[in-house]
């Protein structure tokens, strides 16, 4: 399969689009100061005890405080207790590890009062980004995931994904990392360590075990609520899980960025660095790839396939409802059976689509149109289950029901994505009240006097609609020849499609906006 990852950074967000086959599959925003990502580790303070929950809220130093319930402790959690303790109290360093004493397991149906009391320090890791009005969602079970191995402290278990299927291949990786496991810790064996050799399995290995160590060394000198460690930005998260052989290219705008993701491959597989490429296009990178384009018809209410089926996605707080109609697609050759048949088999291939690219998590009913025979519903079922193959959050499909319902529940770590594409009237800008377009040249005229006479700017980019850019490049007039007569300074045009029509932006000569 053909994949490629563009990437967009921009000030303080860098947007990751990935594509499957050229189709829009996985967007992703990442603010470059965000807190409270999924798998950052903090040093929390316990606040307050809820006996009827079981749980505990945590301060980790967020608006809300996180929510600890006793699952999520892990049944080492007292020996991670014991750990943190000592460790805030100068008396271990990090090669203590080896011989560190294990505490007995916690009673899987205990009371977190019996492990947990108020104003407790204790190590976190966030399990659920804040969603709404609610805190993070944290876990005390502290696991770092790396390219083939995640490592478990305080466990001497070994496991091996389920998606290796070979009895032979699967001993062989247990008894590769048992020989190079320290003790006193676990390890879950990903699926892309299938084949690989016990020399990538153990570096992978190291570097996890160095960020144990850091820990370690940094609780000594920390007071919650503080955080400890973080996990790699979304970009390498997305390489770390997602870079395979079917990997053709990664596409990005900004050179210190790139050179960074090729520091990280040349770690992770040194043999697919040159897929990194540095993009030198005038037009805006998502715009280049007609990433715009997919993110406009693909978001909303309504979302249309070019068959003429469309869908209806409806989200509220707790779930998501989408609703396959057949539109004006009709096939005469078949019957409703038939015809229901299709059109429910190609929705299924955009439901799947729709829940990655918008991350749905929670509960999420389909309703597909109605088929009466059992077998069709079979398969329908069975398509839905091979197109979600490829979702890398944990998913649960029932079987449609006798009303046409699938029933499906995804994994929720972070809020949905939801992008707004109705667009302000390009005239009124929602007012309902419009200026005269024939004024707009004099306003862009006295904004470039102001930014070149006032402000000393050199080498600017004005930013228009294609109408508009067409209207200044061959109009009446050539109004670039007629600034640079007027400003003694050549002005560059550009076209971006994705503006209203009166709308238009400047930029400096390091390609960032300028705010007038």
């Amino acid at each position: 399969m053909n994949r490629e990852l563009i990437i967009d950074a921009s000030g303080s967000e860098v947007q990751l689009a990935l594509l499957e086959e050229k189709l829009l599959v996985e967007l992703h925003q990442e603010r470059t100061n965000a807190e409270f990502g999924v798998g950052d580790i903090y040093l929390g303070r316990v606040r307050r005890i809820m006996q009827g929950l079981n749980a505990a809220f945590v301060d980790v130093g967020y608006d809300k405080d996180a929510f600890l319930h006793y699952l999520d402790l892990g049944p080492q959690v007292q020996s991670l207790s014991k750990f943190t303790r000592q460790a805030l109290l100068g008396k271990l360093s990090s090669s203590d590890m080896e011989q560190f004493q294990m505490e007995e397991d916690i009673d899987k149906t205990g009371r977190i009062s019996n492990v947990l009391k108020p104003n407790m320090q204790v190590l976190v890791q966030i399990a659920k980004e804040p969603i709404s009005t609610k805190g993070p969602r944290i876990t005390s079970e502290i696991s770092f995931p790396g390219r083939y191995l995640v490592l478990v402290p305080f466990s001497n278990r070994i496991s091996v994904s389920q998606k290796i299927k070979s009895q032979e291949e699967r001993n062989r990786l247990k008894r590769l990392v048992m020989s190079i496991k320290p003790r006193n810790f676990g390890v879950i064996i990903r699926t892309v360590a299938e084949n690989k050799l016990v020399a990538e399995l153990d570096l992978d290995l190291k570097n996890l075990v160095q960020k144990w160590e850091a820990i370690a060394a940094k609780l000594q000198t920390s007071k919650a609520p503080q955080k400890i460690l973080s996990e790699l930005d979304r970009t390498s998260t997305i390489l770390r899980d997602l870079l395979n052989e079917s990997f053709n290219s990664i596409h990005v705008n900004d050179a210190a960025l790139a050179e960074e993701i090729k520091n990280y491959i040349r770690t992770i597989s040194p043999d697919q660095v040159s897929i990194v490429k540095l993009y030198h296009g005038r037009a805006p990178i998502f715009e280049f790839f007609g990433i715009d384009k997919q993110i406009k018809s693909s978001f909303g209410k309504v979302v249309t396939i070019k068959s003429g089926t469309y869908l209806i996605v409806e989200q509220t707080e707790a779930l998501h409802v989408i609703d396959i109609n057949s539109g004006h697609r009709i096939n005469t050759e078949n019957s409703q059976e038939g015809n229901a048949l299709e059109v429910n088999l190609e929705a299924a291939t955009e439901v799947a689509r729709q829940m990655r690219l918008r991350d749905l998590g929670g509960i999420i009913v389909v309703d597909f149109i109605d088929m009466t025979e059992g077998s069709n519903r079979r398969k329908l079922y069975e398509k839905l289950k091979d197109e979600m193959k490829r979702d890398r959050a944990k998913h649960t499909i029932l079987p449609p029901s006798k009303f046409g319902l699938v029933q499906i529940t995804r994994q929720r770590v972070r809020p949905a994505m939801n992008i707004a594409v109705l667009e302000k009237c390009p005239t009124c800008e929602g007012t309902g009240e419009i200026k005269p377009s024939i004024i707009l040249t004099d306003e862009i005229e006295n904004n470039l006097s102001y930014l070149i006479h006032e402000q000393n700017e050199k080498q600017l980019t004005l930013s228009v609609h294609p109408y508009v850019y067409a209207f200044l490049k061959q109009g009446m007039k050539n109004f670039q020849v007629k600034w640079w007569l007027s400003y003694k300074q050549w002005v560059r045009l550009r076209s971006t499609s994705s503006y209203h029509l009166l709308e238009y932006h400047f930029f400096n000569r390091n390609n960032d906006e300028i705010k007038i």
